[in-house]
């Protein structure tokens, strides 16, 4: 099961429609062009438009298993008093003072730029189930973070 908010839902919703009712189509238009134009057996355009119907397939299978096991978080029963999934925690590294602020969020709606890390994540493992004022220890690729949480906001 995997649980997210109605905002990553929905998207998750637009991108399979895309594929299934715009790519889907100019892949299958492409094939039909490519099997017109003569022998399959050394036509590389027919090759690559059905390489590329079976990334586009594979794609669109899983997003639909994705969705099928996707639960939409009821954002109204959530706490702020610890750190959870769609979470936003403002938070200080303790050996550089650096501040930065994160959402948790499911794995398939993280997104850096959008400052959402998965729940999945080292920070995001270390940070769960903590409290405002909690220092806690993340083991990063770069080594031991120590993060103080500032605050916590649902």
């Amino acid at each position: 099961m995997e649980y997210m908010s109605q905002e990553g839902y929905d998207k998750l919703v637009a991108e399979l429609h895309h594929m299934e009712t715009v790519e889907l189509p100019q892949v299958r238009d492409a094939i039909a062009e490519a099997r017109d134009k003569g022998d399959l057996s050394e036509n590389f355009e027919y090759h690559a438009a059905k390489r590329e119907q079976g990334r586009l397939l594979s794609r669109i299978r899983f997003k639909q298993k994705v969705l099928a096991n996707a639960r939409v978080i009821d954002m109204s029963r959530l706490k702020g008093d610890s750190v959870q999934l769609l979470s936003k925690v403002e938070m200080t590294n303790v050996n550089n003072n650096a501040k930065m602020t994160y959402t948790i969020a499911s794995p398939h709606e993280a997104n850096l730029r959008e400052g959402k890390i998965s729940i999945k994540s080292p920070i995001a493992q270390a940070l769960l189930g903590k409290k405002v004022g909690d220092v806690v220890e993340a083991h990063v690729p770069a080594g031991v973070v120590k993060l103080r949480i500032e605050s916590i906001e649902i």
